[in-house]
């Protein structure tokens, strides 16, 4: 799954560590989440989208292309 949360981070200057803290988790799974090498559960997904003030679809999308 490929996501924009490295980027949505960097707009507001916030570390791995502070995005972490704001979404109770470790600052290794914001790592493994942007570097894709981990899917965040749903529950995680909603709370990051609401961090941003964001749908879900417009941080994580699937990395199948539809036609």
């Amino acid at each position: 799954m490929k996501n924009r949360l490295k980027v949505l981070r960097a707009e507001r200057d916030w570390t791995q560590a502070q995005l972490a803290e704001a979404l109770e988790v470790s600052r290794q799974t914001i790592n493994a989440i942007e570097k894709g090498k981990f899917d965040p559960s749903l529950p995680l997904a909603f709370k990051a989208a609401r961090l941003f003030n964001l749908m879900i679809e417009d941080i994580f999308h699937d990395e199948v292309e539809t036609l």
